[in-house]
């Protein structure tokens, strides 16, 4: 797990800038904060920040090159099968001097070309240079767990780990005003684009071919996620077996996904909250490992969303090592600034505040850990899934629920007690029931719709964000199977949102998090199984639930789903009232910074203190994050 940086100049122009590569790099540096490595000739400088996790010694720093000397590599993340082509390598001729999986995926470059990554199962991007041909190779993994961004003109390409990466190279830093908007609905950016005008976020499974003589650059997609409407022998053999064999396929996929990563040179971990997802990946580890060490956090000033004892249960079932983190309000209070520092586009999932510190607690232990992100995506694991199937069933609670629904908009709606957040959550179903699946989506995947953001910010190109959702939208179809749903939360929201959190927040604190359930063949596995194996009336990841039922405590099948949240009023009213009405959201600020409409503002931040503050506390953080950010990095107009 590293952090890579580079600079790929077409003319003289863009050669002024290859001394930009140094501060480029050095800004990367908790990703990497083992090593830093720099190369440069007449075109092109590549910059790494290791963090050493495989062959732990000098050779397997960064940037590599082969033994001629004519290809150069920047790697950031793991190859986890590499040994599997060590003996391929070797018989084309090539001797390793090093135990790295980086030197293995170099040289299977310079053996198979572009067609390289078809090999590799991990997570990673990187980049390839070929001083001889003057072309460099840049590819991003399947599912988009590790980021790379790219900027190009007509006289260099920048690409880097992180935006702020790009930004020391010197960009011009205009917003984008349509992820503007995209971000005030959602709290992230979604899709390819970034929050600056020009700066791109490789999509995933997909590779880049840079020729420098001719300053061109040739988009390749190596890998697709399966469309539930797509039908092939894979689908139709998975169809075919009994439940019984479709769970017993998706263990040994699981298994087999976790087994890859437990390879490491360094301390390893797993992350365990209690819950299902996280439960499974540390059983299964603790299969490969004796007295696997497990980490999870609790609250101890907010009891009902405190999981401990469900993750100590699970920790004395398989024997872990396990350590709980119990934090306090303050404790999480006291973190805020240090995540908002590292956060170099505006990004405002609350819940980013948890991972960063237990990933910060957690380092003191292990470098490595693992996690039980994706399953939800998979496995219909949310409650949208679960509402979204009801909706396309149709039936008397629905229509019940669009009798009522002007009604229920006018009652109390909080997420800070039990029943105003039945209100709230009863409110969000019904305002999606008239409209269209894609539509339905959107809605349930942001906290404001079109009409709200658009009075507090006056946005020129509205065609230009109908685009864009209508791409991010293309997946959803307008049936009973809601596997289209599911479908779009893996390209969409667990890219943009969920990875986003975890690698950002794990790496500012030099931890790798290694996700099995997006190992690739567990992906094509479950994109293809039937969605009532995984969501239907008795409840919601049917197939992960059942298939693990034998290697859990019966106690975490019997227990509520809970999302802990972050207590965002409590600190409004208090540790962070002077920010919004002094400074980030005081009216000189926003009337001289020109971006938002005042009055709006206002109004949000008089519900947020009324008795019916419904979802303004996450608009409220979303427009406090974005000018911490804006204020942060120096952006102007």
């Amino acid at each position: 797990m590293c952090g890579i940086a580079g600079i790929i100049a077409f003319n003289n122009n863009g050669r002024l800038r290859l001394g930009k590569i140094d501060q480029a790099t050095e800004c990367l540096s908790k990703r990497g904060p083992d090593s830093k490595g720099i190369y440069k000739d007449d075109d092109v400088a590549l910059g790494h920040r290791r963090l050493s996790i495989i062959d732990t010694s000098e050779a397997g720093n960064q940037p590599m090159t082969d033994a001629s000397g004519r290809y150069q590599i920047v790697f950031n993340g793991e190859f986890f099968n590499y040994r599997e082509h060590i003996q391929y390598v070797t018989e084309n001729g090539f001797q390793l001097k090093s135990t790295s999986d980086t030197e293995v995926l170099l040289y299977l470059y310079i053996i198979d070309r572009k067609r390289c990554v078809e090999k590799v199962n991990g997570f990673f991007s990187f980049a390839i240079y070929d001083r001889l041909e003057k072309t460099v190779f840049i590819a991003r993994d399947r599912m988009g767990i590790k980021p790379l961004l790219y900027y190009k003109n007509d006289d260099v390409l920048f690409f880097a780990s992180e935006l702020k990466s790009i930004m020391e190279m010197g960009i011009p830093r205009t917003l984008d005003r349509t992820s503007l908007f995209s971000y005030l609905q959602l709290n992230y950016i979604p899709g390819t684009s970034s929050i600056f005008e020009g700066v791109k976020k490789l999509e995933p499974g997909t590779s880049l071919s840079i020729h420098l003589p001719t300053a061109t650059v040739t988009e390749d997609k190596y890998y697709q996620l399966h469309h539930p409407s797509q039908k092939d022998d894979a689908t139709e053999a998975i169809h075919s077996m009994s439940y019984e064999r479709q769970m017993a396929q998706l263990r040994e996929l699981l298994s087999a996904a976790v087994k890859r990563r437990m390879i490491a040179d360094v301390p390893l971990g797993s992350f365990l909250s209690g819950g299902i997802d996280s439960s499974i990946i540390s059983a299964l580890a603790s299969e490969y490992t004796p007295h696997l060490k497990t980490f999870s956090i609790g609250f101890a000033d907010e009891p009902h969303y405190d999981e401990t004892e469900f993750a100590n249960l699970v920790a004395k079932k398989i024997g872990s090592d396990h350590t709980v983190f119990k934090l306090t309000n303050d404790d999480l209070f006291h973190n805020v600034f240090d995540t908002l520092d590292y956060i170099d586009e505006p990004f405002a999932d609350s819940s980013a505040l948890n991972v960063f510190i237990l990933s910060k607690e957690t380092r003191k232990h292990v470098t490595v850990a693992l996690s039980g992100d994706g399953a939800d995506e998979l496995f219909g694991g949310y409650n949208k899934h679960e509402a979204e199937l009801k909706v396309r069933a149709g039936g008397i609670a629905i229509q019940a629920l669009k009798l009522i629904s002007p009604l229920i908009s006018h009652l109390p709606q909080s997420r800070s007690g039990k029943f105003t957040d039945l209100i709230r959550k009863a409110n969000r179903m019904a305002a999606g029931l008239n409209l269209s699946p894609a539509d339905r989506y959107w809605q349930w995947a942001g906290y404001a719709n079109e009409k709200k953001v658009g009075a507090l910010f006056t946005m020129e190109s509205f065609q230009e964000y109908k685009n864009r959702k209508s791409e991010l939208l293309s997946g959803i179809q307008n049936d009973n199977d809601i596997s289209d749903v599911l479908y779009t939360d893996l390209k969409m929201v667990l890219v943009n949102d969920m990875l986003m959190k975890v690698d950002l927040m794990s790496m500012a604190n030099s931890l790798e998090v290694r996700v099995p359930f997006l190992d690739y063949t567990v992906v094509d596995f479950a994109t293809r199984l039937p969605i009532h194996t995984k969501i239907d009336k008795s409840g919601r990841k049917k197939i992960l639930k059942d298939a693990f039922r034998n290697e859990l405590p019966a106690e975490i099948y019997k227990r509520e789903k809970k999302g802990f949240e972050v207590p965002l009023l409590k600190w409004f009213k208090k540790e962070m009232y002077a920010l919004i009405h002094d400074d980030l959201l005081s009216e000189q600020t926003i009337r001289d910074q020109g971006l938002f409409n005042y009055e709006e503002i206002q109004k949000l931040k008089r519900q947020l203190f009324s008795s019916n503050p419904a979802d303004s506390p996450a608009r409220i953080w979303g427009l406090i994050v974005f000018q911490y950010w804006y204020k942060r990095w120096q952006i102007t107009n």
